[in-house]
């Protein structure tokens, strides 16, 4: 029996579900919206949830705590410039699990992981060069 056992396995390593997981929460927080399967889904949600509450924080040390997780320094910019701002008054609840069924592939229960004000034509919104929207 699985008595206090807590976190999937999802049929990988611990270094290898790490690592996973930081760059599913990276590509999360650039996009702001990522498509995955459902227990992937699930697992990554309380991390974005945490890293977006640091990012509320603002502090140096939050900054550097988020850091860990996500070492690209402008994902950590543009998660504490521009997605904690959004959500200064809200307290907590920050992303949303859209169930999508079954993968044709395997039959995985697939699900999309997104930000409750995301927006899609804000998403799809032209960029110049540099990365900022036009």
């Amino acid at each position: 029996m699985r008595h206090n056992m807590h976190g999937r396995k999802l049929g990988r390593t611990s270094a290898h579900r790490k690592a996973m997981f930081r760059n599913q929460l990276a590509s999360f927080v650039l996009s702001e919206r990522i498509k995955t399967t459902l227990p992937k889904a699930k697992e990554l949600r309380p991390l974005a949830e945490k890293m977006i509450t640091q990012g509320k924080r603002g502090s140096l040390h939050a900054r550097r705590q988020v850091g860990r997780m996500i070492p690209d320094r402008t994902i950590v910019r543009k998660l504490f410039e521009e997605i904690a701002p959004r959500f200064a008054e809200r307290p907590g609840g920050y992303t949303r699990i859209i169930k999508l069924g079954p993968r044709l592939g395997d039959g995985a229960e697939m699900a999309i992981l997104e930000l409750v004000d995301f927006d899609e034509h804000v998403a799809d919104e032209p960029k110049d060069d540099k990365g900022k929207k036009k």
